[in-house]
């Protein structure tokens, strides 16, 4: 019996291999150059709007503290 059941899981582990590859082959894929400079693009685009490069104002920055720290 167990024979069976050990067939039986790598029969259903081996349909969702194949069901993976079959996914993956299907995808579009685009050449590594194409996507860098499509990145490169988008990041000059938006640099602007990136806190990271232009900071946060005092006024929108969630994180500031409320209030100073005062040592008694």
């Amino acid at each position: 019996m167990s024979g069976k059941v050990c067939s039986s899981n790598s029969v259903v582990q081996a349909r969702r291999v194949v069901h993976q590859l079959r996914v993956e082959a299907s995808m579009e894929r685009i050449k590594i150059s194409l996507a860098a400079a499509e990145l490169v693009q988008y990041c000059q685009d938006h640099r602007r709007n990136d806190p990271l490069l232009v900071g946060i104002t005092a006024s929108s920055n969630p994180f500031k503290d409320k209030k100073t720290c005062v040592l008694l």
